[in-house]
């Protein structure tokens, strides 16, 4: 009756290894959206903390083989003995496996995480040229004014490629495990799509501004010698006035 008992706990316990196997380790899972990959991640969780749990059974199970065996003829040893050999190598093999699992699946999640950390810090970033590029659209004002508004451009461009490049590769390294591999794409296509494209337009924009501070530049040379001009002739007439001459006998400054 003792060895049905044993053998039937033993058995029990040999289904469930197989079950949980069968329900976490040996299905084909693909992770198409970010909810199915944070329910997978809890789901493996749970599992790996029922698996902990079951280490008093196998332990009970363990001690009450070990008691009957000590005590039983040796004919009723060797097959039991066996059987519990199996039933730990099993369930060790299980922990292995689910904290593996469980380990690379968190790693997966924590890289997914990272990568939408720095797709939104360089969104923001892209946010503020946008901005910077339509408060120099049409932009008035001296040499000076332009100038400190194109170094201003020039500053918020002086942006480091670190992010760009940890996007590329965490987005390569989820891609290459097919996981969130569509949604990944379509969010890089988006952002490097927007990236190109405010690029050229601040580029553009810097050219402006250059030929916009070159033509001011200009201006205001011509205004000065217009008003050095101006000065001279105003400071000749005041001493025509000064002196009483008539306009009739300098009919050259008259004019």
């Amino acid at each position: 009756d003792k060895t049905v008992s044993l053998r039937k706990d033993l058995s029990e316990m040999h289904e469930w290894i197989t079950q949980a196997e069968e329900e976490y380790l040996e299905r084909d899972f693909e992770y198409k959206t970010p909810d199915e990959l944070q329910k997978a991640v809890e789901e493996l969780k749970r599992a790996k903390e029922e698996a902990m749990q079951k280490e008093v059974k196998v332990k009970l199970i363990t001690d009450s083989v070990n008691n009957f065996i000590a005590k039983a003829p040796p004919a009723a040893h060797e097959a039991l003995k066996k059987e519990l050999d199996v039933l730990i190598t099993s369930y060790q093999r299980l922990c292995s496996r689910l904290n593996g699992k469980c380990k690379t699946l968190e790693e997966v999640w924590a890289c997914w995480c990272e990568l939408l950390s720095y797709l939104d810090a360089e969104n923001k970033w892209l946010s503020e040229i946008e901005l910077k590029l339509k408060a120099t659209e049409n932009i008035q004002g001296g040499a000076e004014e332009i100038s400190e508004s194109l170094d201003s451009l020039e500053r918020l461009m002086r942006h480091p490629e670190d992010n760009r490049n940890q996007i590329r590769e965490l987005a390569q390294t989820l891609t290459d495990g097919g996981i969130l591999d569509e949604l990944i794409n379509e969010k890089l296509e988006k952002f490097n799509t927007r990236w190109e494209e405010l690029q050229q337009e601040a580029v553009r924009r810097q050219k402006s501004l250059e030929q916009s501070i070159q033509s001011a530049q200009e201006t205001d040379k011509t205004l000065r010698l217009i008003q050095e001009s101006l000065a001279v002739i105003d400071k000749q007439l005041t001493a025509y006035i000064a002196d009483r001459v008539d306009a009739a006998q300098v009919p050259q400054e008259a004019q």
